[in-house]
């Protein structure tokens, strides 16, 4: 069997760069390459912990051609480690491309998850909904299916959890209110930075509360429906 590198799979911080583990540290401090998804975000992270592993940009728009290095790298022995932006890779995230990629074309060098932040985790276990079972949306379409979506939603008999943006909160608390309009919704806001907080409520108030707190419309959101 060829001596393949492995391909570590390393969560980073949401937003408090302290939310990073040991283990994450001391592997993106022995690896040969950090493959970013942004490289000046990471460097943000490695520049706090002196770490000075070579970078690496890899992601939604990266060419075959990149691909086909880093499978060549890993090919060649190389140690590799995949981050994002925030969070845990691959999860609504375009890092799950290359981890396909180096299960089928090379199933012989090892993918390790180094587990860590997600936004997806931290809004549920503070939101006080139980969440024994839940369906996971990433982030909803734009425009085709979307109202289809919202209609599933509504008549879902589960959590239903998804990540929306500053520019679509509003237009998705008004879409909720239209198709599931007595539901309740958590908003998890800007998880772990200076200006986290948790609101919930029906959509309407919601709504209200997002229309007369506009300063609060910005920032990075998870949207906890539960199930009527």
């Amino acid at each position: 069997m060829e001596n393949t590198g492995t391909l570590y799979i390393v969560a980073t911080p949401i937003g408090n760069l302290e939310d990073i583990t040991l283990r994450a540290l001391r592997i993106l401090r022995e690896v040969d390459v950090i493959l970013c998804e942004d490289t000046r975000t990471t460097a943000r992270l490695l520049q706090k912990y002196d770490i000075h592993t070579k970078t690496m940009s890899y992601h939604a728009h990266s060419t075959k051609g990149k691909e086909s290095a880093i499978i060549r790298m890993l090919r060649d022995g190389k140690n590799l480690a995949l981050v994002s932006d925030a969070g845990t890779p691959c999860i609504s995230d375009p890092g799950v491309l290359l981890v396909e990629s180096v299960r089928r074309e090379l199933p012989e060098s090892p993918v390790v998850p180094i587990p860590g932040a997600s936004a997806l985790v931290s809004a549920l276990c503070a939101s006080g909904i139980s969440a024994s079972e839940f369906v996971f949306l990433g982030f909803l379409p734009h425009k085709k299916g979307r109202e289809t979506l919202f209609k599933e939603i509504a008549s879902s008999l589960r959590i239903n959890v998804f990540y929306e943006s500053t520019h679509r909160i509003l237009k998705t608390l008004e879409s909720l209110d239209k198709f599931a309009p007595e539901s309740k919704v958590m908003i998890a806001r800007e998880i772990t930075k200076q200006f986290e907080e948790f609101v919930s409520g029906k959509p309407v108030e919601l709504l209200e509360y997002f229309n007369t707190n506009k300063d609060k419309q910005r920032g990075e959101f998870v949207v906890i429906v539960a199930p009527r």
